[in-house]
This record gives structure tokens, C-alpha cells and sequence, in this order.
């Protein structure tokens, strides 16, 4: 597998960041469509949207803090 260059990598990270973003709409209609319809939060749906998110958020907490010890 040949190493990607610059603007592959760069095409490749908006790829991801666009169905990410798709996946958190379509799970945020889901919970909201759950919560008027059947009158629940309880659902797969705002299980993976809420957990996706904290994962996400905690990578993101941890590279940066890695980074940052990286670096001094």
C-alpha cells in the first residue's frame, strides 16, 4: 500500500469529517423524532449519538494534551 501524499490525505480527512457530520444530523433526527413520537430518550439512537460524541471529544482532549507534553 503506497503512502498517500498531501492532497490525498487532505481529500481523505474532508471524506471523514463530511459523514461524520452526516451521521451526527441523521442520529440527532432520529433521537428527536423518538422523543416526540414515542416519548423516549431511551433509544439506540441517542445512545450513539451521545457516546460517539464523548468519545470523540476525549480523543481530541487527549491528543491535544499529548501533543502539548510532546513539545516542551
Amino acid at each position: 500500500m503506497k503512502k498517500m501524499d498531501e492532497m490525498e490525505m487532505n481529500i481523505n480527512l474532508k471524506s471523514i469529517k463530511w459523514a461524520w457530520f452526516y451521521t451526527v444530523l441523521f442520529l440527532f433526527g432520529w433521537t428527536i423524532y423518538d422523543l416526540i413520537v414515542h416519548d423516549t430518550f431511551n433509544s439506540p439512537a441517542s445512545f450513539l449519538l451521545v457516546t460517539q460524541n464523548l468519545i470523540y471529544l476525549a480523543i481530541n482532549q487527549y491528543s491535544n494534551w499529548k501533543m502539548g507534553k510532546d513539545e516542551k
